[in-house]
Order: structure tokens, then C-alpha cells, then sequence
């Protein structure tokens, strides 16, 4: 059995149009937002054992404000290619996994792509498709391996957007 986390970034700051999209951090509302999802998934026993994040800004920082709240450490590998990455990357980059639960944080258009794909049946949650800030999806797949694991194959456990959680 393998399981993925698969999150969006929290809501980034456009305070200072001159920033380049890479160095966006997070605003206010996306910090509390990742703190949030970090007490839901410790909440649930939704803890990754590795975690494949874009190198961008607003993913390190959404990861950085789950992370406090989980009971272990996992392992964090920062991914160039999962910046905007796109479903046929996403699922490269998670082929090579090398825990039974990964955290995968990423960016839309991709991340909500990759989402529909990999499940065989979506959620019942309006927000699915859009898979807005912060979205999380926990899909459990039948594999022994990642290098096994395909578009359709996936069973939801659980899904979630901040605003749904939010203190």
C-alpha cells in the first residue's frame, strides 16, 4: 500500500508586483493556512515519511508551516521540476518515491490535473476540481512500488481546503 499527500501551496503574497513568481512567500492567510493543515494531517495519522516539494518560495514555506505540527521529520527533497510541473511530471517525479507515504507539494494548473487523474473516483467536494490554495488530497493506491503507480488507480481517503479547517 502506498499513500500520497498531495498539496497545493497555501495562498502566496502579491505585495510586491516586482517579485518574480519563484520568490513569492505566503501571505498572512497562507501561514495560518499551512499551520492548520499540519494539525489536520497530524490530526488524522496523514504523516509522510518523505516529502518532493517545488523549489519555489510559497511550497517551501507551505511545507515549513505543516512540518511543526507533525510528530516526525520526514525527509524533504526540493524538486526544480515540480515547479508548475505538469500531471506527466508529477507522476515521474512520484515514480521514484522511496516511502510508503509521500507528502507531494506542488502548484496549479498541474496539481489539479495531476488530482483528477490519479483517482479513480474524484471526492464529493465542489472545490476538487479547482483545487484551490492549500488543497489537500490523501489517495492510497494497491502497489508495491511507486514505479507501479498509474493514473486511475488511486482510492480517496480524504480531501480538504483550508477555509474548511481554518481556526
Amino acid at each position: 500500500m502506498k499513500r500520497l499527500i498531495l498539496t497545493r501551496h497555501a495562498k502566496s503574497s502579491w505585495d510586491d508586483p516586482l517579485t518574480p513568481d519563484h520568490d513569492r512567500p505566503l501571505n498572512e492567510r497562507g501561514r495560518a493556512a499551512a499551520a492548520d493543515l499540519g494539525q489536520w494531517l497530524a490530526s488524522r495519522g496523514y504523516v509522510p515519511g518523505q516529502v518532493l516539494c517545488s523549489d519555489a518560495a510559497r511550497t517551501r514555506k507551505t511545507w515549513a508551516g505543516i512540518a511543526p505540527a507533525l510528530p516526525a521529520t520526514p525527509v524533504l527533497e526540493l524538486k526544480p521540476s515540480l515547479y508548475h510541473a505538469g500531471p506527466d511530471v508529477m507522476l515521474a517525479v512520484l515514480r521514484h518515491a522511496t516511502d510508503d507515504t509521500v507528502m507531494m507539494i506542488g502548484h496549479n494548473p498541474g496539481i489539479a490535473e495531476f488530482a483528477t487523474r490519479l483517482v479513480a473516483h474524484a471526492p464529493v467536494n465542489p472545490e476538487f476540481s479547482r483545487y484551490p490554495t492549500g488543497a489537500t488530497l490523501v489517495v492510497d493506491f494497491v502497489a508495491s512500488s511507486w514505479a507501479d503507480v498509474g493514473y486511475g488507480q488511486g482510492v480517496v481517503d480524504d480531501f480538504i481546503v483550508p477555509r474548511e479547517i481554518m481556526a
